[in-house]
């Protein structure tokens, strides 16, 4: 695809400790219970969320990332929509259709107000 950075393939890793159709993005490493649903998509999905840790140099992101859910959990009283309303997924769920966003996100674009 035209404008597509050739990125490396995360390693996926497929463990029975993760609930079905979910998946988690642990340094840069994908950790499923089943692998047979991620497709591009999710995988650029996840790739936002390792381009957010990196930025966050790793341990802090895991920090802000359970406060902000917490702090939204106690807001929402709903754990699906705290997680929706968290700032990393809002970046990730916006971006996550267009592959080629990685190649010209800017740094800390969780935290930015979006541009028309």
């Amino acid at each position: 695809m035209k404008g597509e950075k050739k990125r490396r393939q995360p390693r996926i890793y497929v463990t029975r400790f993760m609930p079905k159709g979910f998946c988690m993005n642990l340094f840069g490493t994908i950790w499923t219970r089943d692998a047979s649903w991620i497709d591009r998509y999710m995988i650029n999905h996840e790739e936002i969320h390792t381009a957010q840790q990196r930025e966050l140099l790793w341990i802090p992101f895991y920090i802000i990332y359970g406060l902000e859910w917490l702090w939204h959990f106690v807001r929402l009283r709903n754990w699906y929509k705290a997680y929706r309303a968290l700032s990393f997924e809002r970046e990730a769920y916006t971006h996550g259709d267009d592959l080629t966003y990685l190649g010209r996100r800017r740094h800390f674009a969780q935290w930015r107000r979006r541009q028309a």
